[in-house]
């Protein structure tokens, strides 16, 4: 790691609560080595940060242990899905073709 500082962001958010932390970190830390050093976790009692999910800017980073971050960046920090999003289109669309259908038959 070098001696040089950069600004970075790290965010997580539940349905009720947010919060973005700024913090200053060392050039060549990475996107888990980011979060960990906001002190996030502390302030969520279910965020595990190993388990978690993470991205930059909303593009997911599949290694946040190895994948570095740069001046400026907003870590987040992703929930885990609580359906699957192709089940939650599958179900709207029949949904939408049994309105229809019903619709015609009225």
């Amino acid at each position: 790691m070098s001696d040089e500082m950069i600004n970075v962001e790290v965010s997580y958010a539940l349905p009720n609560k947010q919060q973005i932390i700024a913090l200053e970190v060392a050039e060549g830390t990475t996107v888990y080595g980011a979060a960990e050093e906001s002190g996030i976790a502390g302030q969520f009692s279910d965020l595990d940060l190993v388990s978690a999910k993470m991205g930059v800017f909303g593009k997911a980073v599949p290694k946040p242990k190895q994948e570095l971050v740069k001046a400026g960046d907003r870590v987040e920090i992703y929930r885990p899905l609580i359906a699957d999003p192709k089940e939650v289109r599958k179900a709207r669309a029949a949904k939408v073709k049994a309105e229809k259908k019903a619709a015609k038959e009225s």
